[in-house]
């Protein structure tokens, strides 16, 4: 059996020979009937028994990727203006570097999805536009929570996030929410 110019190895062939008892044709039409597997020369030793068969490895699932991030509904959105919902932790991060600000922002969400919250407050601060400080951007933790929250080591904790209201820091801070902990439910 070829593919694509190439022959088919031996652990493809009996792959596609397992799929095919398997499949159940459309209706109206013949079910598709596997090649014969064809004997071939084996060597002596491989006939006589005292080396086994090569066993096709097994192919691993991959890990689903997590679902899309999602902003905050409209509706709890209204609830945070209008004061009827509130947030459950906050934690700010002013005047701390990019590594400690990230390790800070890591133990917080872990921490407070232990707890059991559902929405919590990240200070980042707005920084100052033009404002450049001892040769460094400013505003970089205020750029960098974002892409952090997409990052394989707090996908997990984080079900969406979105802007805060102006009354929480407006475009210097965010609200999360957090998915709820294997551990509690």
């Amino acid at each position: 059996m070829r593919r694509r110019g190439k022959l088919l190895s031996e652990a493809e062939l009996a792959l596609w020979r397992q799929v095919a008892r398997t499949v159940k044709p459309l209706a109206g039409r013949a079910p598709v009937e596997p090649e014969p597997e064809v004997e071939q020369a084996k060597p002596a030793a491989v006939a006589e028994g005292v080396l086994p068969p090569a066993m096709p490895t097994p192919v691993r699932p991959t890990k689903p990727a997590p679902p899309p991030l999602v902003p905050l509904e409209r509706r709890m959105r209204t609830q945070l203006r209008r004061g009827q919902q509130s947030v459950e932790a906050v934690i700010d991060l002013h005047g701390l570097r990019q590594d400690e600000a990230h390790a800070a922002l890591r133990g917080f969400l872990r921490l407070q999805q232990q707890r059991g919250a559902k929405l919590v407050l990240v200070v980042t601060g707005k920084g100052i536009a033009g404002d450049v400080t001892y040769g460094e951007e400013r505003g970089i933790l205020r750029r960098n929570v974002p892409h952090w929250l997409r990052l394989p080591d707090l996908r997990p904790l984080v079900l969406g996030f979105d802007e805060a209201e102006q009354r929480h820091g407006g475009t210097g801070a965010l609200y999360i929410r957090l998915r709820r902990s294997r551990e509690a439910g």
